[in-house]
């Protein structure tokens, strides 16, 4: 109950807060690192065309020769699959849309996993990388509004690692997110709100859980 009355109030909080610095709100929210290479790019799963178009510039750049992904859930699509009905899922045809970019297939890989949140992609890759100790830094794609959250989340879950792996942010320019004037656009105010909330659930119910699920492994 308590930690309830706590998350509420921290929503209430984080409101006030949005409202009273506008013009910082949705700019806090974008974490873009200095660019350096990288030993993979890994592209977070959600929205395809910006974050595949974005991986693909990092790699034509030399920032990385490898991009990596982990393999999204797509809730009841294999029952369909179970009545004879093929769907190709998210994580192949970003694939297939790297591979049309010009990226080789063999420098792409898919972790398996059905992963249905961030939190999931970040333990997945995490126990990824235990057999992969030559990537020690990662070059996190993702759309602008999601690149804080995503940070904390992955910072979070890697600290429990033998390896050290250095986690840097490139959000993708290639989303319509103003996150200077933010409140002009409903789809941006919603974006706003929503990852402020998700980051107050994330720092009250979910941080602890999975830096003491990561502890037990």
């Amino acid at each position: 109950m308590r930690s309830r009355i706590l998350f509420f109030g921290l929503c209430i909080f984080f409101l006030f807060l949005i409202i009273g610095s506008c013009p910082r709100a949705g700019s806090w929210l974008v974490k873009k690192d200095e660019p350096v290479t990288a030993d993979a790019i890994v592209i977070l799963m959600g929205s395809i065309p910006d974050r595949v178009l974005h991986a693909a510039d990092l790699y034509k750049e030399k920032m990385s020769a490898e991009i990596m992904m982990v393999e999204e859930s797509m809730g009841a699509y294999r029952k369909l699959e179970e009545r004879g009905v093929r769907l190709i899922s998210n994580s192949n045809q970003a694939r297939n849309a790297l591979v049309a970019l010009g990226i080789p297939a063999e420098n792409i890989t898919i972790i398996p996993g059905d992963a249905t949140s961030t939190q999931m992609e970040a333990e997945i890759i995490r126990e990824y990388l235990q057999a992969r100790p030559d990537l020690d830094t990662i070059l996190l794609v993702s759309s602008a509004s999601h690149t804080r959250r995503a940070s904390m989340i992955f910072k979070t879950a890697f600290k429990t690692l033998e390896n050290p792996v250095t986690i840097l942010c490139s959000p993708s320019p290639y989303t319509n997110f103003n996150a200077e004037k933010w409140w002009r656009d409903r789809e941006d105010v919603q974006k706003v709100l929503g990852e402020y909330v998700k980051i107050a659930s994330f720092l009250i119910f979910e941080k602890r859980k999975l830096r003491e699920e990561a502890l037990a492994k």
